[in-house]
């Protein structure tokens, strides 16, 4: 539903004990059947090196997410195999000492909303007063956050994102995605 919406990747969370998390063996089972050009992505937060190769593998990602407190070297790591995307949870201004760093160890940065809930997937929106700045990297970002089919057309403006990443923002239900806001809120990022 969510391709022939015109979304551009699929994200998977391997995050245990969380609302959302599946299964390599599940997940394997749908990048089987997706086309070539849209990305499998797997979402980890602090998991071992070792878990996210075997995850890779089994449920043929190409891109991964690493949404906890990963270290460039461990980012940098798996560079040459897959896309790697560095998450931040920005609170204000200072978080973004945390990000330049990982220019060099990341194909992007991810920037979310800083909630003590979670690691993502909140549906919290960081202070886009602060696009100025971010505007002025030269790394791709991908802006997270809160975005909703009303409200990413803006995100999209403001940060001039090379991508944008939702959850909660086109859910009926936590993990159950309302086809009405996927289809609207794709529509809304690309128009």
């Amino acid at each position: 539903m969510a391709i022939a919406a015109g979304a551009d990747a699929l994200g998977f969370v391997f995050v245990p004990g969380t609302k959302r998390v599946v299964t390599a063996e599940a997940v394997a089972a749908i990048t089987a059947r997706m086309p070539p050009f849209v990305a499998r992505v797997g979402l980890f937060v602090n998991a071992p090196a070792a878990e996210i190769e075997a995850t890779i593998a089994l449920a043929g990602l190409d891109t991964i997410q690493l949404h906890g407190e990963e270290t460039p070297e461990l980012a940098r790591s798996f560079m040459n195999r897959v896309r790697v995307l560095k998450a931040f949870r920005v609170r204000d201004e200072a978080s973004f000492a945390a990000v330049t760093p990982f220019f060099s160890a990341c194909h992007a940065v991810l920037l979310d909303a800083f909630d003590a809930a979670g690691h993502g997937g909140t549906g919290t929106q960081f202070d886009w007063s602060l696009a100025q700045h971010v505007r002025a990297w030269r790394h791709p970002v991908i802006i997270a956050g809160g975005l909703r089919p009303d409200n990413v057309a803006e995100a999209v403006h403001r940060f001039a994102p090379y991508a944008v990443d939702v959850s909660s923002g086109v859910e009926a239900g936590p993990g159950r995605k309302d086809p009405e806001k996927v289809r609207a809120f794709v529509k809304n990022a690309k128009g």
